[in-house]
């Protein structure tokens, strides 16, 4: 079960311009996934934890709002073309993208893996820009891929690039969510602190799944933001050894680059 207005790190109860309402309505459109494009109102009220007389009504005003597309023959939904040019927009206008986009290329090309940026979505990383090297293997994703920030390198270089109160914020989400994971997840956020402050990047070594390696490289831009890149691959192609020897320390130069590109000259 989701909720995402807990993850926003916002207590409704305390903010008297909280709408819940709208909130509620995005809490449906953040239920859909790339590998999971078709919601019916019983899945949906499971992933919002909303009851499904309040979905109900949520799914029918949001597809008349173009929000959201009814498909009949599955008795399910989907995401309407009314959220398409908000996405749309929203990347635009991040120049973040514009400048990473080059050097993620050269270094997917070069290593042979996958490079991707993201932003977090509460206790989500959210890919805003991705690059896969021209083979057969590759990890697939794309952009608007949403993976668990505690377990991935790049929710990890987001996390231990971030304020002092923010990791706090987490680590309570965390611990309520999933107490039972909660002591192998603290450890591992907390090895991303260590790395990040000694080698300038994080890792996961088959920590989100099994299968896939990745190192992880935080941009801090001029505003306050962060931001977070990664590199991987399929383990049988990227090994421990190499993610910490190569893979890692270029896609921190990399993030280095990026951030001095961002704050302009002088």
């Amino acid at each position: 079960m989701r909720k995402r207005a807990a993850e926003a790190e916002v207590d409704p109860g305390e903010d008297r311009q909280f709408v819940a309402a709208i909130a509620r309505g995005f809490d449906i459109l953040h239920a859909f996934r790339a590998e999971d494009p078709m919601l019916g109102n019983q899945e949906l009220a499971e992933r919002t934890g909303l009851p499904r007389a309040t979905v109900s009504r949520l799914t029918h005003t949001l597809t008349r709002l173009g929000y959201l597309t009814y498909l009949p023959r599955f008795a399910k939904y989907q995401l309407g073309l009314g959220a398409v040019p908000l996405g749309q927009l929203a990347l635009a206008n991040m120049s973040i993208r514009r400048l990473a986009a080059p050097l993620m290329r050269a270094l997917s090309e070069e290593t042979q893996a996958s490079t991707s940026l993201g932003k977090r979505d509460g206790l989500l990383m959210v890919y805003v820009e991705h690059v896969s090297p021209r083979t057969a293997v590759a990890l697939q994703l794309e952009v608007g891929s949403r993976l668990p920030l505690a377990l991935t390198a790049m929710g990890r270089a987001w996390y231990a690039r971030s304020g002092e109160a923010e990791r706090e914020a987490i680590d309570r989400d965390l611990a309520a969510r999933q107490p039972g994971e909660w002591p192998a997840i603290r450890d591992g956020l907390r090895e991303a602190v260590a790395m990040q402050e000694e080698l300038g990047f994080t890792a996961s070594l088959g920590d989100w799944q099994a299968t896939v390696h990745a190192a992880g490289a935080a941009v801090a831009l001029p505003g306050g933001e962060v931001v977070a890149l990664n590199c991987g691959a399929p383990a049988f192609m990227l090994g421990r050894e190499r993610v910490m020897t190569e893979i890692g320390p270029r896609l921190a130069a990399v993030a280095r680059r990026i951030e001095a590109m961002a704050r302009g000259p002088g």
